[in-house]
């Protein structure tokens, strides 16, 4: 059991280090490590620089308010716009502008995962990925049963 407990504690400790190198890699890029979530998510998340809100909110991490004030900062700079999607849903859309300040950071760091990849075998990614979600799902799993609220 002792075991176990410091492979959770060395998961956790790189779980931190490796965010704490996108939140440094950020700001080195002149972003807010909330304006970097969104960009990146809607970035990554199709080639029409459109991303619906709910999955900028499920794939940046980010909490609702959180999303919700940046987006406005964004808005106010010009850098996104929401667009209605049907019924209640809205799309975070790019900015030409906005755009062009993704290919000069997101892009940028998506070359450094890149790279970090690079001395990976295709087979070494996969099974890092599959595990990777493996993890998360079962801890998500889990999890749901903490809130006593």
């Amino acid at each position: 059991m002792e075991h176990r407990a410091n492979l959770v504690r060395r998961f956790y400790q790189l779980f931190c280090e490796t965010d704490l190198v996108y939140r440094e890699a950020a700001a080195g890029l002149g972003l807010t490590h909330s304006v970097f979530e969104i960009l990146y998510a809607v970035w990554n998340y199709g080639d029409d620089m459109r991303c619906p809100l709910r999955e900028v909110r499920r794939r940046s991490g980010l909490g609702k308010q959180t999303v919700n004030s940046a987006l406005r900062r964004l808005e106010g700079e010009g850098l996104v716009c929401l667009e209605r999607a049907g019924g209640k849903h809205k799309d975070v859309c790019l900015t030409a502008q906005g755009a062009a300040l993704a290919k000069r950071t997101v892009v940028r760091i998506m070359e450094a995962e890149n790279a970090a990849f690079s001395g990976w075998t295709d087979q070494e990614v996969d099974s890092y990925l599959a595990l990777t979600e493996k993890y998360l799902s079962a801890l998500r799993e889990a999890a749901r049963g903490l809130n006593v609220r």
